[in-house]
């Protein structure tokens, strides 16, 4: 781990006390071992604290529900998968020989859950003090441009209203499939505009995130055809 320890301590500034976290932090369920299944669980509480603080002090006007939909811009499995390969999680994943053969390494669930189980092995290796510093590091471009509540509507509801100002049907989402244990899904929904014969297809954890990604996708194709 010593390749891993020096990654780390050059992409988040941190040293870990017990190497034991920080390895399983890395280990996904496919890999013999103690996975991080745990510590995604632990990391995603300290993960919402954190930025919920953060977006409470940077924001001192904004009401409830504008700091939650900054929160949820910032901690969705999207961000974090993106961060995670920022910081080269990818390189460090340890992963079962089907995950690597089927690139895992590049699965956006996979990096978030790595990510937030980092954040948690930090938190029971040094304290809560140092899990928000390393958040704070991995989050400081996000954290300083934390976009306007304009911008903060989700993909589902500024697509109803682009295709509402253009008076065609509002958009059908079907789910397509569903891969995983139950406690561990991964869903995969597809968006229609029928009126345009087109449609896009977007994954995530939930139906929820699915459909959010397969309508972002759709805005992104409709607002490049103008």
């Amino acid at each position: 781990m010593d390749k891993t320890a020096t990654w780390l301590k050059k992409s988040l500034d941190y040293e870990f006390q017990n190497r034991q976290l920080l390895e399983q932090a890395l280990t996904h369920r496919s890999a013999p071992g103690i996975n991080n299944e745990r510590l995604e669980y632990l990391g995603d509480a300290v993960l919402d604290f954190v930025i919920s603080e953060a977006v409470y002090l940077q924001r001192p006007d904004a009401p409830e529900g504008v700091l939650s939909r900054l929160r949820s811009s910032l901690v969705k499995d999207t961000t974090l998968a993106e961060l995670s390969t920022g910081l080269g999680f990818s390189e460090h994943l340890i992963l079962g020989p089907g995950e690597k053969k089927s690139g895992g390494h590049r699965r956006a669930s996979i990096l978030a859950d790595a990510l937030e189980a980092i954040f948690a092995a930090v938190y029971l290796d040094s304290g809560f003090d140092e899990a928000r510093r390393i958040i704070h590091n991995a989050f400081a471009g996000r954290l300083v441009e934390i976009p306007d509540s304009a911008e903060l509507r989700d993909p589902k509801t500024r697509l109803q209203e682009l295709v509402q100002s253009r008076r065609i049907a509002l958009p059908d989402y079907r789910v397509e499939k569903i891969d995983g244990k139950a406690h561990k899904q991964t869903f995969s929904v597809r968006c229609t505009v029928a009126e345009l014969d087109v449609n896009t297809t977007g994954k995530g954890t939930t139906r929820r995130d699915a459909e959010q990604e397969s309508a972002q996708h759709m805005l992104a194709l409709l607002e490049k055809a103008d």
